[in-house]
């Protein structure tokens, strides 16, 4: 069918209507270096958005908008989950990661991230790593989750795993009454860099654990990592992992995940991983709740990266870090309790309280402009 120029311009506005939540969409287009990439800002009520960036081969542009505004959004929350004084946004470049990089690609990107002006802090996520990000300082300040060498972090995952512990414990505690790891079962998806640090701190604790993982150098290792603890291990299917009998299902993996045909699968008490947006709706969250399945609100459980990145901005300090970290534990304690005194669900919950502290903070700063100055920057001799 032809489309008319009536067509052509309702489909326009439609673009418009999907972006209506968010402040600020920036299409990045640089020939040159085949840089293709949209950086969405949803929220800078808390402060200058801040948000990874993620390589991947969309399909289309569409699926990339979608991609970056829902994970823009999911930002939002999560730092004002966090309480860190930042606002929601995200980065995606169009392109496979493993043939696409170039040096060139991330200094062009760094020129658009520079031309924002500190309204948003990007660093690595899905299909780019800190290396990517050395070359991007070359052009901005504005990025952070970088190297020790280069006056960062490094590596995230270390935080985002110990995030996922102590929530993990915050739901032994709200289950059992003890919040000891040991002598449970959990299924975990997923053995990358985070899901496998998990894996093995469960083992060492005593934990029997079911696996599943695409990777079979991942499992291989978590199977050698059982043989020096005291802990036990099962490799299954990845499309078996959603019905194990187990005390907690561990999504470190994909996104929505939690969906009409795994709920009817788990036969687990409660869920509890650092994948990002595990319910494909929110409404999947009610279903969980009619099941008897305890939900952990992923943005709060995976925020120890997030708390990281954020403090390097203003000078990494390793205690302090670790510290607001462990604050995760009463975090998810705070949300099951307020959840089951009035009878929602535990991500209505998680939700209502960060639209309460945006909705607080907006009465001191709104609409973040001025850049905040990094205490490092990255000089080119």
């Amino acid at each position: 069918m032809k489309m008319t120029e009536k067509d052509s311009l309702l489909s326009d506005f439609e673009l418009f209507d999907k972006m209506k939540e968010h402040e600020q969409v920036v299409f990045c287009n640089d020939p040159a270096t085949g840089l293709r990439a949209i950086i969405a800002i949803h929220n800078t009520t808390l402060g200058p958005a801040l948000g990874g960036c993620r390589m991947q081969p969309y399909n289309n542009v569409e699926e990339a908008l979608e991609d970056v505004l829902r994970l823009s959004k999911g930002m939002t929350y999560k730092c004002a989950a966090a309480d860190v004084d930042f606002g929601g946004g995200k980065a995606v470049i169009i392109g496979d990661p493993n043939k696409d990089k170039t040096p060139e690609l991330f200094r062009a990107f760094g020129q658009f991230v520079n031309s924002l002006g500190g309204r948003f802090y990007t660093g690595t996520d899905m299909g780019t790593t800190m290396e990517d990000f050395v070359h991007m300082m070359k052009e901005t300040t504005f990025v952070s989750g970088l190297p020790e060498e280069y006056g960062g972090g490094g590596d995230t995952s270390i935080l985002t795993a110990a995030g996922v512990l102590f929530g993990i414990r915050a739901t032994n505690q709200m289950l059992y009454g003890s919040d000891d790891l040991g002598g449970r079962t959990y299924a975990i998806q997923g053995l990358g860099k985070v899901g496998f640090k998990v894996a093995s701190s469960l083992l060492e604790t005593g934990a029997h654990i079911i696996v599943a993982d695409i990777n079979k150098d991942s499992l291989k290792g978590i199977e050698e990592k059982a043989l020096t603890t005291s802990g036990t291990v099962t490799v299954v299917a990845n499309d078996e992992i959603y019905s194990q009998a187990a005390d907690m299902f561990v999504p470190c993996a994909f996104g929505g995940i939690i969906n009409d045909n795994t709920i009817e699968q788990f036969m687990v008490k409660a869920i509890v991983g650092s994948a990002n947006n595990q319910l494909l709706h929110e409404s999947h969250g009610q279903l969980l709740q009619k099941k008897g399945i305890l939900y952990a609100p992923d943005y709060i459980v995976n925020s120890g990266g997030l708390i990281q990145v954020a403090d390097e901005i203003y000078g990494i300090n390793h205690e302090r870090v670790l510290k607001k970290t462990k604050q995760i534990y009463e975090a998810i304690l705070g949300i099951f309790k307020e959840a089951e005194n009035r009878g929602i669900t535990t991500i209505e919950s998680a939700n209502e309280m960060c639209e309460k502290r945006i909705a607080m903070r907006g009465n001191l700063n709104n609409f973040y402009a001025a850049s905040v100055k990094p205490k490092w920057k990255f000089t080119n001799s």
